[in-house]
């Protein structure tokens, strides 16, 4: 029997680790020709996507993809991701998360252990780009 990844563990694990304090979960991807995202929100072959319950709708996060639907840009969009092309996630407040070397194809399904817990700098809105606020 083949080994099953770890990896898909460990962004549910982070989501809802995210979720459960009351954090924004991030996902970085390094996109490819099976990743389904707005091309135009590509920058160097990476995209950094909210998961959040407030920014998705219909997330499932199984063994092989992560898939939602979500606006961009005002416009509801699909997006599919494979597991094995998402190289962290992350809490958009304290940069707190996991981080994972990505497979090479002929590598995938293999055990992914995620590297040393660190920091990055959650993604800022450019200039002249509106915020949407919750107002209760």
């Amino acid at each position: 029997m083949a080994d099953v990844s770890t990896k898909p563990y460990f962004i549910r694990a982070i989501y809802e680790w995210c979720s459960d304090c009351g954090h924004t979960p991030y996902l970085s991807v390094r996109v490819d020709e099976r990743t389904r995202v707005p091309a135009e929100f590509v920058k160097d072959g990476e995209i950094v996507l909210n998961v959040s319950q407030n920014a998705t709708r219909d997330l499932t996060i199984n063994n092989d993809w992560i898939q939602f639907s979500a606006r961009f840009g005002g416009v509801s969009r699909e997006v599919s991701v494979p597991v094995d092309r998402v190289q962290g996630i992350f809490a958009r407040e304290n940069g707190q998360g996991a981080f994972f070397s990505l497979d090479a194809p002929e590598e995938r399904g293999s055990v992914v252990r995620p590297a040393e817990e660190s920091r990055v700098e959650p993604p800022t809105p450019g200039p002249g780009r509106g915020r949407l606020k919750l107002v209760k």
